[in-house]
């Protein structure tokens, strides 16, 4: 079943006994629990929170049991569980208590691989799955499209008394990337700077923390425009802060491939929603891959090729070379700015 807020509503004034959310994302299962939460503990009801990912069975056992002092149903909160690392016999006495507990209400989540899209949960996930949605509201949560996101994040200045300029949410999540927790917390920010007025695109630009991803296409971007020396100041200031050169190797190689593939998709004349299926973008892929389209308009396609064969050397030559990181990554940048010339 698929997470609903009104399902869920019904079911919290059903007075239903468990509630289970499982998703990819922690911020998704996290929202959906504190919104049960919420309404679960208006009357002050006794929690006992068992923090995952393995809480014993005993422990459940007894958080279950206990009576509260006030009378009423205990709430017994169980937060980011791992049912893969429990064995058959403790998972099966896992979902024995839980149908059987009559003192206690359940509040419990996971995080379930995601592969190409969708979840894939593992045997033992399916196992207790199925047995939470026998007994009360189990559902699975998907991560929301990027439009519902850049709405989201519309609501989320409005509460602080903020509007984002037309275009400036998508800049956001470009720069971002989809973990809710960080863009909630950015937006704060952008709100504080813009005084709680318009956020712009320059703002975010100059503010708003950035995914290594963001960064590297920022470099890229760069390196294809002429503009190598700039590229390498932020080249700098990533490896400044810290960041890995494989990282950032890995990232830059990620955005060549975008590229690459970008390129390829026009000249057979695919749509970027073609693309993005064939090669499983998900999220935010429309913003990516169109901003990804007017660059890879610059290349054809043997000077693409010869810029992933400079950067897959470079990838071998930090792992494998005892000259300077900074060195072979400047060095690298240059070989791209040449590769990329008309």
């Amino acid at each position: 079943m698929l997470y609903s807020e009104n399902e869920l509503n019904k079911r919290l004034k059903a007075g239903c006994g468990l509630y289970y959310f499982y998703a990819s994302d922690e911020a998704l299962v996290h929202a959906a629990a504190q919104k049960a939460l919420k309404y679960l503990t208006r009357d002050d009801p006794e929690t006992t929170v068992l923090d995952g990912p393995t809480p014993s069975v005993e422990e459940i056992v007894l958080a279950a049991g206990t009576i509260s002092f006030f009378g009423g149903r205990r709430l017994v909160l169980m937060p980011l569980i791992r049912p893969s690392t429990y064995s058959d016999k403790d998972l099966q006495e896992l979902c024995d208590t839980l149908s059987d507990t009559e003192n206690a209400i359940f509040v419990m989540t996971s995080l379930v691989e995601e592969r190409f899209g969708k979840l894939r949960p593992g045997k033992r996930e399916q196992k207790l799955i199925s047995c939470c949605e026998k007994l009360g509201y189990c559902v699975q949560i998907n991560k929301p499209t990027a439009s519902a996101l850049q709405a989201m994040a519309r609501d989320w200045a409005k509460e602080t008394g903020a509007a984002f300029a037309p275009g400036a949410e998508a800049a956001l999540l470009a720069r971002c990337g989809e973990d809710q927790f960080l863009l909630r917390n950015e937006i704060e920010k952008l709100a504080a700077l813009a005084d709680y007025g318009t956020i712009t695109p320059q703002m975010i630009a100059q503010l708003g923390t950035v995914t290594l991803d963001a960064d590297t296409f920022d470099m890229v971007k760069l390196v294809t425009s002429g503009q190598t020396e700039k590229a390498q100041q932020k080249l700098r200031t990533l490896l400044a802060l810290q960041n890995d050169p494989i990282m950032i190797t890995g990232a830059l190689i990620s955005n060549y491939l975008d590229l690459y593939r970008v390129l390829l998709g026009r000249r057979s004349r695919r749509a970027l929603s073609a693309v993005a299926k064939d090669f499983g973008y998900s999220g935010n892929w429309n913003y990516r891959l169109s901003t990804t389209e007017k660059t890879a308009a610059r290349f054809k396609r043997a000077q693409l090729e010869e810029c992933l064969h400079i950067l897959q050397r470079l990838d071998t030559d930090l792992k494998s070379s005892r000259l300077d990181a900074d060195l072979l990554m400047q060095k690298a940048l240059c070989e791209l700015a040449l590769a990329g010339r008309s």
